[in-house]
């Protein structure tokens, strides 16, 4: 069974939904529809908590040993991994994704994740020894174990849908957590695969439950009793209001939310070399990354210089259909987004920025969410197109007098992603990098990395993923102390 077929994945098995609607998925290129899926209602969410709260508290899957969990992971990995295409021309049906970046980013980077986690948590330290320091204890020791949250509520974004699913739930699953995933209603048609992939490796039932519902039904499932943690990716007005809907009853939660990264090219930098690097990181996913540079801060020695360069670069990158494997640039997600990222195009010319290159929407695209990728010159960073998170192919270049002004401008903002410093010196690179106010900052580079802690400074966001620090947050500290040499077996 699917749920194209009117069910939904809650309990280890597709089951009819409980109510009568649907989310409908429209080709962001064509704009006809690419598919439905049941929407969740708030019967069904409850029955999703409860599966998964009964497979916590007496199923198998937290007491398994870790080994045995991993195991359950990277055979569902696999089957992802063999499945690459056909999800990635589903991720690029629903929401846009160039198909070069879904076959070659999307799923490849989603089912890394799996395994990336799976092969982690063999070494990771779920229990340690350390002496007590009290004289009162001097006959005990100290036992720091790391347990499973419990219920966790995934919510994750349209513009990854499986990279961020992948970023929640394996660290969750490993740690021996349940869940409820609440993919986005722009891109929930891929999750039939990952659910299939799990029920074939044999994850025991109610681990995993998958809800698509609409923003009435997922607050509904982040106050649900029934959750430990909830896991947001999304804007950071989302942010504030899982945090606070999660703090009436001091649930967890980390979030992962808005960027409006800078990348700071040194007077010393080569253009040649750092463009293709740089641009890459900016259009990708269409520009609709919470971590691409889209401050871009000169030196103002060389701004007209640096301008041309990197109006050069981005005009270089193919734009139009998603389908078609050249694309690098594509539609945006959804008539919606195309209309915010839209008027922020119009305002950008009202505070008078100009576009140095696009600056509205393409003639050439009779059909479609397309925007024109823009890059605006004579931007101060007051200016909202410099402060607020656009999201799709808008850029800011920024000119600055030296380096102190530099770091001033990039850590003059609400947020702290992801930033770059882009030098012909690295080491000098390196000691910028250590005054941005950013979560993640590049030397010549402006990506992320799993095995390093991926989150932000500010409105950002709260916690970490990826890296140890990704399993952490999936934990509970409990500290046990028996008398010196006891609990050893």
């Amino acid at each position: 069974m699917s749920s194209s077929e009117g069910r939904l994945f809650i309990g280890g098995d597709w089951i009819p939904a409980q109510g009568d609607q649907w989310i409908t998925a429209y080709d962001p290129h064509t704009e006809k529809e690419s598919g439905r899926v049941p929407a969740a209602v708030r019967a069904d969410v409850d029955a999703a908590v409860a599966a998964a709260r009964v497979a916590f508290d007496a199923g198998p899957w937290p007491r398994m040993t870790v080994t045995e969990r991993a195991a359950i992971i990277r055979e569902a990995a696999a089957d992802l991994r063999a499945a690459t295409d056909d999800v990635a021309r589903v991720i690029t049906s629903e929401m846009g994704s160039p198909i070069s970046q879904s076959l070659g980013v999307q799923v490849p980077r989603a089912y890394q994740i799996w395994e990336y986690f799976s092969a982690l948590a063999q070494d990771y330290p779920w229990r340690q020894r350390r002496p007590a320091y009290d004289e009162v204890n001097a006959s005990l020791e100290l036992l720091i174990e790391r347990e499973p949250v419990g219920v966790v509520a995934a919510i994750v974004p349209w513009n990854g849908p499986q990279i961020v699913a992948a970023m929640k739930l394996a660290p969750a699953l490993v740690a021996g957590c349940t869940a409820v995933l609440k993919p986005s209603e722009e891109a929930c048609l891929s999750f039939d695969f990952l659910a299939e992939a799990f029920r074939k490796a044999g994850l025991p039932d109610g681990v995993l439950n998958i809800v698509p519902a609409d923003r009435q039904v997922s607050e509904y499932l982040v106050s649900h009793p029934g959750v430990d943690k909830v896991s947001l990716t999304g804007s950071t007005a989302a942010g504030k209001r899982v945090a606070a809907v999660c703090a009436e009853s001091v649930k967890r939660c980390t979030l992962e939310l808005g960027g409006k990264g800078a990348a700071i090219l040194l007077e010393d930098v080569v253009l040649d070399d750092a463009m293709p690097a740089l641009t890459p990181p900016m259009a990708f996913i269409n520009g609709q990354a919470c971590n691409a540079p889209s401050r871009l801060l000169v030196p103002a020695s060389r701004a007209e210089e640096a301008t041309e360069a990197i109006v050069a670069t981005l005009r270089s990158l193919p734009f139009g259909d998603p389908n078609d494997p050249n694309t690098f640039i594509g539609p945006l997600a959804s008539r919606r987004q195309r209309d915010r990222v839209a008027s922020y195009l119009e305002l950008g010319k009202a505070e008078g920025a100009t576009a140095a290159t696009g600056g509205g929407l393409p003639a050439d695209q009779p059909t479609g969410w397309y925007v024109e990728p823009t890059i605006f010159t004579g931007v101060d960073n007051s200016m909202r197109i410099a402060r607020e998170e656009i999201f799709g192919p808008v850029y800011c270049v920024i000119p600055y007098t030296d380096v102190d002004d530099a770091v001033r401008i990039a850590n003059d903002s609400t947020y702290g992603l992801e930033g770059s410093v882009w030098t012909a010196d690295p080491d000098r690179g390196v000691e910028i990098a250590r005054r941005l106010l950013s979560g993640t900052v590049g030397v010549n580079s402006h990506n992320m990395d799993m095995a390093g802690p991926f989150g932000g400074y500010r409105q950002s966001g709260i916690g970490r993923e990826c890296g140890p620090e990704g399993i952490e947050d999936y934990t509970e500290l409990k500290c046990i102390m028996p008398p010196i040499g006891a609990g050893r077996s």
